[in-house]
């Protein structure tokens, strides 16, 4: 199946074959419809999946009628962090570029003074984290009476975060008639909960992540005692100076010790983790 077989606009269609894709992930496949049609969807798929497209697309095709108001986005995503925030803004950006439809970022990191502005002129889609989302709110810079389209991203990401009782909030501040797109990549009783409330007869999506590993990465394990193993990460580093990495560890306290002994012996390293404040990271 091809994209121009799921309904989309011959702007869009151009915007995705400019992008270099021609062909649907099987999420895109089974919520692009049901989204343009209006349709509440709960899908349960993993970063790594198209999930973005899957409401991006069709989002754009249907918000495309319509004018946006000042302080009242027409659309609103929310995402557990800024990072996935502005991926999602990326994405609008190039799949949008045919369509004059208007979109704020609203994230911790930025001026509220550059979002004040943005939110008083209105705009069709507004991408947002919980937190800085309500501190607008509380200031009277927007309102969510006028939302058409609400998105819930990364839903078990705001729970371990604990934004779920932030988004419970969120959508009592919206009108009862809009449409619901739902996204978890696991479903516990918790998640289960939410959708219950927020959605409304919704098309189940559910997909599974490719179990594949891309063609330019090879794959080998090393098996060494507890105490070998930063000694066998050095002998892997040295064995190729011109390389880079990225190594993760189970505790954030490992981060942080690794790296100090990593720097011990010569290589440049930096750690990231989440105990660490915005700017340091």
């Amino acid at each position: 199946m091809s994209f121009d077989l799921l309904g989309l606009s011959d702007e869009l269609l151009k915007a995705v074959g400019e992008a270099g894709y021609e062909t649907p992930t099987p999420i895109q496949k089974q919520a692009i419809p049901p989204v343009l049609m209006g349709q509440d969807v709960l899908g349960i798929a993993q970063t790594g999946t198209g999930k973005t497209a899957s409401f991006v697309l069709p989002m754009l095709d249907v918000l495309a009628q319509g004018r946006s108001r000042a302080r009242m986005p027409r659309s609103l995503i929310l995402e557990p962090t800024r990072e996935l925030a502005a991926q999602v803004a990326e994405n609008f950006e190039k799949y949008g570029k045919y369509h004059e439809l208007t979109m704020a970022l609203i994230i911790g990191g930025v001026s509220f003074t550059d979002q004040m502005k943005l939110l008083d002129r209105g705009v069709d889609v507004l991408i947002a984290t919980p937190g800085r989302l309500l501190d607008q709110f509380e200031r009277g810079n927007v309102m969510l009476t006028g939302v058409d389209i609400f998105v819930i991203d990364e839903a078990d990401r705001m729970m371990d975060m604990g934004f779920i009782p932030d988004v419970e909030r969120i959508g009592t501040l919206m009108a009862q008639r809009h449409q619901t797109l739902f996204f978890s990549a696991t479903m516990p009783p918790a998640i289960k909960k939410l959708t219950d409330k927020f959605l409304k007869d919704p098309k189940v999506v559910e997909v599974a992540r490719p179990a594949q590993t891309a063609t330019t990465v090879t794959q080998f394990y090393l098996q060494v005692g507890p105490r070998d193993k930063r000694e066998a990460l050095r002998e892997i580093l040295n064995g190729d100076p011109e390389a880079t990495a990225i190594v993760f560890c189970n505790r954030k306290k490992d981060v942080s010790i690794l790296e100090g002994s990593l720097r011990k012996h010569g290589f440049s390293a930096g750690q990231l983790h989440g105990d660490m404040d915005q700017p340091a990271r």
